[in-house]
């Protein structure tokens, strides 16, 4: 079912399956997220938990025991219910029950809310451990930006800009996209904030990066359509378009945390980066997008 939220600026719709972002239109008309199109892609934002992106062999271990877990987890092909709807507010829950935990053996509240505030939406996170134990976890979203977002430029018009200088580091991945150890590379940026938009960027699938700036843009210059994303919780962003393609769309993912290590079947109590929430507590982080 689609869900619309809505200001003076900005109509932003959601579907419960995943609680995905399906489109955000400006009040003339300017749609801002990638409409699916099953030649390059045919999803738009899916939101990421348990975990992010592949497991070896789709696997995880915990309790002496192996779980399998699709890429992405569950929560992107799971029903999800609205609540606490009005008409700058919408949210979406996922209670843990007997088919989550054939695949992720926890007691969980997941919920996403989306709000508007002028030409800003923003996409928050919540995750309560109800178990009687630590949980693991990792979560992200995944939106797809359409490229050209203005008619009027070229997909190689685009470059991503950050708000300040960095000097992120790309994470080392393999050709099957799992964590290669010890590969991680300088990232280098034009000025330190901008990487110019070419299609073959993702010929060997996303790119990946830490310790970049906590926001970038999305635009072709200062008299274009453009997005700010922002994502200050986050210590990994993902950069991806269908590889080898001329797929007219980046997606921008905020990631709390890595997929598996080239080989490894990861033990969730012990991978590196994931996130350990204690009996009883409730995490939260937050990005935002902003259009212009």
């Amino acid at each position: 079912m689609t869900y619309q939220i809505e200001n003076k600026q900005l109509r932003v719709s959601f579907v419960s399956r995943g609680g995905e972002l399906t489109s955000i239109l400006s009040a003339d008309g300017t749609e801002y997220l990638w409409q699916p199109d099953k030649r390059y892609w045919t999803d738009q934002a899916p939101n990421i938990f348990p975990y992010v992106a592949r497991l070896t062999d789709g696997t995880y271990l915990l309790d002496g025991k192996k779980w399998r877990l699709p890429i992405h987890g569950f929560v992107p092909t799971a029903e999800l219910e609205p609540e606490q709807i009005d008409t700058e507010r919408c949210a979406f829950v996922l209670h843990s029950s007997a088919e989550t935990k054939e695949q992720y053996p926890f007691d969980f509240i997941y919920r996403i809310v989306y709000s508007l505030s002028q030409n800003t939406l923003t996409i928050t996170y919540q995750v309560e451990n109800l178990s009687d134990r630590t949980c693991y976890f990792g979560l992200g979203g995944h939106p797809g930006f359409r490229v050209p977002i203005d008619k009027r430029f070229e997909f190689s018009d685009y470059y991503l800009e950050f708000i300040e200088p960095c000097s992120p580091e790309r994470i080392g991945f393999s050709d099957d996209c799992f964590v290669t150890q010890d590969t991680t590379k300088p990232f280098a940026l034009e000025g330190g904030t901008i990487l110019r938009l070419r299609h073959d960027l993702f010929d060997d699938d996303a790119i990946v990066l830490k310790n970049a700036a906590s926001g970038v843009y999305l635009r072709s210059g200062p008299d274009g359509r453009a997005v700010r994303v922002d994502y200050p919780g986050f210590p990994y962003l993902g950069i991806w378009h269908m590889p080898k393609t001329d797929a007219p769309y980046v997606c921008i993912e905020p990631w709390a945390s890595l997929p598996s290590r080239k080989g490894i079947v990861e033990n969730l109590a012990t991978q590196p980066g994931l996130i350990h929430l204690n009996r009883g507590e409730r995490y939260e982080v937050s990005f935002s997008v902003r259009c212009y």
